[in-house]
């Protein structure tokens, strides 16, 4: 029997080559049984013309199938679905009843119904995205990443790519981070000091659950970074939330029972504020004082455009009480989900055999791809255009909220990559939020990052990351009408 051309198509939403997309779809078709053993494909050249593609492409896309025994070959006959392709279900699924598990009893502990904010998938398809945190691919180096890639697939490298670390890291990664990118925050740091962790969030996950007990108190910043709350409540230890100032958290403010303290002093989170070095020394002093432990989330230190970045509270700190958390998630791209913990040997111990424990480690491939890009200089080259998009990209905001006589609130005094903006009291940025997205414009509420249910509605963040220079002026307008109407 043949299979009708008719059930092959092409979606406009589908990733990859159209050689690779053609492949998908007959593998698809062969592993859910739509296709059987010893049917026959249509032709090469009937195929090309149905979707409108050149024969090579589909020609090249048999020949692939063909190499993995998905499809045989019957000389002039063409190409048949294989008697040794991959094998369907043959069992039918029984009817699903309905349930009798009371899920409401059966759930020990609920992860869901925090107070997280939604970020649209399809924010590229916004005009005027203001949205932080997402990759311009007009900056990224995907020739080079590529390339690191492949490298990193090589023979050389087949260890790297393909063993099982257990409880360890990339030598090559590790090694990097320590002679290079912590050096650079005035960090010294030895390989047993270091962790790789998926991105930010997992180190900072990672620490709450070593550090933190139900008897244990821990000090936010309020506003704070949202998925850090979900983290301490989540741990269900004390959480105590400290206001930040123009500065950022504020040292005096801290309880004496805090056990350990979250900050953000590069680029507070979301204010943005950079904490000057008298408070950081301040700070240091106020957990030693009641013997606290200090977690630093570092992001955006690299963003620094406006000045060179103030050295890390980590590397002032002479008692081993800082855990430093970095990232390359941010100046590389969110889906890398790639960062480190640094922080004395007897802590990175057991964050190694709790990491182990839950995932292993990261994987190698990326690991070892991440360490070429670094180490070959594609990075800092990346960090320098980056650093020069986003000045000029601040400058044209700036003036853009200039005039129209938006409220800043907050923005980094040596760079970054957004603005934390005020409405006027009773505004609701979430109604002005779900407006503005009818005109392609994306803003982010700033509820979330608020402690406590009386939380303030008239805050929101503009990030400029992800957007052209060319097209803020207009989007500022629209944000600034939607406000005034």
């Amino acid at each position: 029997m043949a299979i009708s051309v008719e059930t092959f198509f092409l979606s406009p939403d589908n990733q990859g080559t159209l050689q690779a997309q053609i492949q998908q779809m007959i593998a698809e078709g062969i592993l859910s049984g739509r296709f059987r053993k010893g049917e026959k494909l249509p032709s090469s050249r009937r195929l090309a013309s149905h979707l409108g593609v050149s024969r090579i492409t589909v020609t090249l896309a048999y020949t692939e199938l063909l190499a993995n025994d998905y499809l045989t070959s019957r000389g002039r006959s063409g190409y048949f679905v294989s008697n040794n392709a991959p094998v369907p279900p043959s069992f039918t699924p029984p009817q699903k009843g309905e349930e009798t598990v009371d899920w409401t009893r059966a759930i020990g502990r609920r992860f869901t119904g925090g107070n997280m904010m939604n970020k649209p998938h399809d924010w590229a398809s916004y005009r005027y995205p203001f949205v932080y945190g997402q990759t311009d691919p007009s900056l990224f180096d995907h020739s080079n990443w590529r390339l690191c890639a492949l490298q990193a697939l090589g023979q050389k490298d087949f260890s790297a790519l393909t063993a099982d670390y257990y409880d360890q890291d990339d030598p090559r990664l590790v090694e990097f981070i320590a002679r290079n990118t912590l050096p650079r925050r005035g960090i010294i740091a030895r390989p047993e000091e270091i962790l790789i962790t998926l991105g930010a969030q997992n180190a900072l996950w990672i620490a709450a659950q070593i550090l933190l007990t139900q008897r244990r108190v821990a000090a936010i910043e309020d506003p704070c970074y949202y998925a850090l709350r979900e983290i301490l409540e989540q741990s269900r230890c004390h959480v105590t939330p400290v206001p930040v100032d123009r500065d950022g958290l504020r040292p005096d403010a801290i309880p004496d029972e805090s056990d350990v303290i979250f900050t953000t002093p590069s680029h507070q989170c979301p204010t943005t504020a950079t904490m000057p070095m008298a408070r950081r020394h301040a700070l240091l002093e106020r957990a030693r004082d009641i013997d606290a432990l200090i977690v630093e989330d570092d992001y955006e230190f690299e963003m620094s455009f406006l000045d060179a970045p103030s050295p890390a509270l980590k590397s002032l700190d002479t008692d081993g009480r800082v855990i430093y958390v970095g990232s390359f998630s941010k100046s590389l791209f969110p889906g890398l989900r790639l960062g480190y913990l640094v922080g004395s040997e007897s802590f990175i111990r057991e964050a190694r055999a709790l990491r182990a424990s839950v995932l292993r480690h990261p994987p190698g491939h990326i690991q070892r791809t991440a360490a070429y890009f670094l180490s070959l200089g594609h990075y800092d080259a990346l960090i320098r255009r980056i650093r020069e998009a986003l000045k000029q990209r601040r400058a044209v905001m700036q003036t853009a909220i200039d005039a129209h006589g938006l409220r800043v609130s907050g923005k980094g005094v040596f760079g970054g990559s957004s603005f934390w903006m005020q409405a006027p009291d009773g505004s609701n940025t979430d109604d002005i939020a779900t407006q503005l997205r009818a005109q392609s414009v994306l803003i982010e509420p700033g509820h979330h990052f608020f402690h406590g249910p009386d939380q303030p509605t008239n805050f929101y963040r503009l990030g400029y990351s992800s957007i052209p220079a060319t097209r803020i002026p207009d989007g500022v307008a629209r944000i600034a009408e939607a406000f005034r109407s």
